[in-house]
């Protein structure tokens, strides 16, 4: 148990330790959110510690009736840390001796803070990745839930800013959707390599005392073992890929937001974000600003920011476990709070926003349908290279004459190529380009069609494949 400093590991030391250094140690600060999963942890290894014989029937019944008291502490807010609390560990361990005498110092038997703490971490991101998935999903339903209610809404297509082919609004949507679902398989993965017991592994050796690992599996619902004690005490990778999966998805969101920030400028004036996602301006009465959109971009730059600094504090390090690991929690804690506020934000903004219809099929133009011209005589026979050319010269003719791409006469156009006839008219129809696109994942109905159905399927698989962890023993 602790010495008289308090201190978990004090036995070896004299003197008190320089209060500067104290609170440059401690992290019970941040790492109080693993009060839970570390209450779940110690009654699964008091109940390996009784299999194992080191633990009386009545002992461990003591131990559990007090983490319970702990918990229920913990639950109502009641629970008073003590300057000695460096950590989590420390503090739940303190009071369970408070609350049932000695008996608590048997608990840490043949157990280390190195596998107590990388424990802890695994249970409390196992379940805050099943909140973030169910979010996740609950955006991606509402696009496509918006993508099918709006299929028939047209408007421009862009590459490098410009205005390039008439496509479906609902096309625009699923092209997010379809990249947040890689996003929710990943998160599926990433949970599936958390889902790992490392504890039993001790500080670096092992544990000497007959703890069966898989009684602590089961108990605590793991999917797997770690296969080594070294690697199990000091592996962050699960930590790693949960920030590099909140940066990429973050990336999506972010380009997302950009997109709508620019059209709902005046300049675009195809949507319009519900004033319970927008602010105004101390100044300029006029403004309504899109902050929810514009603090989604932002947001990316923190998540990317934790990311590379996690990677970097674990590039050096030697072999088992190092204080520099201390850095994991607050890491996870802050993207998990962004990431969580974020994807709930982005359904509000998505399940709110107005389009102006009207505005989208206005800023369609003929020259977006140059390439359903060159397409037109590809079906006529002529081979696309040249058919392309053609267009072009179309569109060089357009400009030079101050119209519009289709305001060119039949004759006109006949100059550039004979191929050309009368139901050349039909190119200049924006309903007829689109449905021009039916393979599978073009912009076309039949093939919009297509798209939702496949979301809706994946999510339903994904939901299927992610089931609850049940509440702790």
């Amino acid at each position: 148990m602790a010495s008289e400093s308090g201190k978990l590991w004090g036995g070896r030391f004299v003197g008190t330790v320089d209060p500067i250094m104290e609170k440059f140690n401690s992290s019970i600060a941040y790492d109080r959110h693993l009060w839970e999963a570390d209450v779940q942890g110690s009654k699964a290894y008091s109940r390996g510690l009784e299999k194992a014989g080191l633990l009386t029937k009545a002992e461990m019944d003591q131990i559990l009736h007090g983490l319970d008291k702990v918990a229920e502490e913990w639950a109502q807010g009641t629970f008073k840390l003590n300057p000695n609390d460096e950590d989590i560990h420390t503090a739940n361990e303190r009071r369970l001796k408070e609350l049932i005498g000695e008996t608590a110092g048997k608990l840490h038997t043949g157990r280390s803070r190195n596998d107590q703490v990388v424990t802890d971490l695994r249970l409390w991101m196992r379940q805050n990745c099943s909140t973030l998935s169910a979010l996740l999903c609950e955006l991606i339903r509402t696009m496509v839930d918006r993508a099918e209610a709006e299929r028939d809404v047209l408007f421009p297509g862009y590459t490098h800013l410009q205005r390039a082919q008439p496509i479906r609004w609902s096309h625009w949507i699923l092209s997010h959707a379809v990249a947040l679902t890689r996003d929710s398989e990943r998160l599926l993965e990433v949970q599936k390599r958390i889902n790992v017991l490392p504890l039993g592994s001790g500080a670096i050796a092992g544990n000497p005392l007959g703890v069966d690992r898989e009684l602590l599996r089961a108990e605590l619902d793991f999917g797997a073992i770690t296969l080594n004690s070294m690697d199990a005490t000091s592996e962050r990778d699960f930590v790693a890929e949960f920030l590099f999966w909140a940066s990429l998805c973050m990336t999506h969101l972010s380009r997302m937001a950009e997109d709508l920030i620019l059209y709902g400028t005046k300049e675009f004036s195809f949507v319009q974000l519900s004033d319970a996602y927008s602010t105004g301006s101390s100044l300029m009465p006029q403004k309504k600003n899109p902050d929810s959109l514009e603090l989604i971009r932002s947001k990316a730059g923190r998540v990317f920011g934790r990311c590379a600094g996690l990677l970097m504090t674990l590039k050096g390090l030697p072999s088992t476990y190092n204080k520099d690991l201390q850095e994991d929690k607050e890491a996870v804690f802050e993207v998990s709070d962004t990431m969580s506020a974020v994807l709930q934000v982005a359904t509000g903004v998505i399940s709110t926003l107005q389009i102006h219809r009207e505005n989208m099929g206005r800023a369609l133009s003929p020259d977006m349908l140059a390439t359903d011209l060159a397409y037109y005589l590809v079906r006529k026979g002529m081979p696309f290279r040249q058919a392309h050319e053609a267009s072009g010269k179309a569109v060089f003719m357009a400009e030079t004459k101050g119209v519009a791409l289709n305001q060119l006469s039949l004759q006109e156009l006949q100059t550039i190529s004979p191929l050309f006839s009368g139901d050349v008219s039909h190119v200049w129809d924006y309903g007829h380009s689109v449905e021009q696109y039916q393979a599978l994942g073009g912009t076309a109905r039949s093939s919009v069609d297509w798209q939702i159905g496949q979301l809706r399927a994946l999510l339903r698989a994904q939901q299927a494949e992610s089931p609850p962890h049940p509440s702790p023993k």
